[in-house]
């Protein structure tokens, strides 16, 4: 099967190809759909490529998973795709399930399901139900721009706030302080926090790393924000992406923490199925020179490949550079006072959601 063209980059998106999924048997998608229709201008330029958004009704909101590496066991996406453009997203394979390329169409093909908050308040409802804190952004995020219109997201934390449920927001974006008049009252009761992830504080390469993202400025303004509020805010280096970002770790750390932020954590990139191609690509257009040493240093932190699909080592990396990693990160949150206590929401607030019937008394 023949790869679909590299492009020249386009302002303000992550990928510069549409890499078709190879594990669905889906068709290759070499022109797809009109954004190639136009080519490019008289100058050269791509033209701007459309953001469009469509109405997905799932069945269920909440996702469960048993996975040893996270600390969560279930989640809340609000939206399918995310247009922060990020190329190395581990969440863009999961558009091939809509016969959809993991590259251009995540970022610009979205879906958005505004269902949630009912699918949300009957599953909280259902007779059984145990409370564990919810996760949300952890597949693609909550506050990704069109949050601004659908505000599904709030509308979700609504729910939980009526319902004293636990809650945690892994973002990219300084949107998240919108909603501070939910989230600060549930950070009093014990009930919610947040994480900003930091990958980059210089705003050239975060354009291009993750082009739509909110600047990093802005991110360590809403941590302070949130903290301010009296809200349990932390930071992510995630991914920590070597000879790109790497050499930010203490920086980014010693921002956080001037932030006010009370800990972090990190993880070194992972590139999963097609999410390898479209970073090789992403090199290739604007790390030419460092290419083939950032992918060499990726694969000695994935035992010689491309990606580790394995638990425990697959958040960690292994090897020296991993241990290296390791061995900063560590040294630099202690120096700074960070993950000095360990996060630990309540459930024993939890009240099921009043049905239709409770509610005409």
């Amino acid at each position: 099967m023949e790869s679909p063209p590299r492009l020249p980059p386009r302002a303000g998106r992550g990928a510069t190809l549409n890499a078709t999924p190879q594990r669905f048997n889906l068709k290759a998608r070499a022109d797809d759909g009109d954004w190639l229709d136009e080519r490019t201008n008289l100058d050269g330029d791509l033209p701007p490529l459309r953001t469009t958004v469509t109405t997905e009704r799932p069945r269920t909101i909440i996702t469960r998973n048993q996975s040893p590496d996270v600390g969560f066991d279930r989640s809340i996406n609000s939206y399918r795709g995310c247009e922060h453009g990020c190329i190395y997203c581990f969440a863009r394979p999961s558009h091939a399930f809509h016969d959809l390329s993991p590259g251009l169409d995540f970022e610009t093909r979205l879906f958005a399901k505004p269902d949630a908050p009912k699918l949300l308040r009957a599953e909280l409802a259902a007779k059984g139900y145990v409370p564990r804190p919810i996760a949300f952004g952890t597949n693609t995020d909550p506050y990704q721009p069109i949050e601004g219109e659908w505000r599904i997201t709030r509308a979700c934390l609504e729910v939980l706030v009526e319902t004293r449920h636990p809650f945690t927001i892994t973002t990219k974006s300084d949107r998240v302080v919108r909603d501070i008049d939910l989230i600060a009252p549930m950070a009093a009761k014990g009930l919610a926090a947040v994480v900003l992830s930091i990958t980059t504080l210089d705003p050239a390469t975060a354009r291009t790393l993750e082009p739509r993202c909110p600047s990093p400025a802005k991110r360590l303004k809403a941590v302070k924000a949130l903290i301010d509020a009296g809200v349990p805010t932390h930071v992510s280096l995630a991914p920590v992406v070597p000879q790109i970002t790497d050499h930010e770790m203490e920086h980014i750390l010693e921002a956080a923490a001037d932030a006010g932020a009370r800990g972090a954590f990190f993880l070194p990139v992972r590139l999963p199925h097609e999410v390898a191609p479209l970073f090789r690509a992403w090199l290739d257009a604007h790390h030419p020179d460092r290419a083939s040493k950032v992918m060499a240093t990726i694969q000695s932190l994935r035992g010689g490949k491309d990606n580790d699909p394995n638990f425990f080592t697959r958040m960690q990396g292994q090897g020296p550079w991993a241990e290296l990693l390791r061995t900063r990160f560590t040294i630099a949150c202690r120096k700074l006072g960070l993950n000095k206590e360990r996060l630990a929401l309540r459930t024993d607030l939890f009240r099921p959601p009043e049905g239709d019937q409770m509610q005409l008394f």
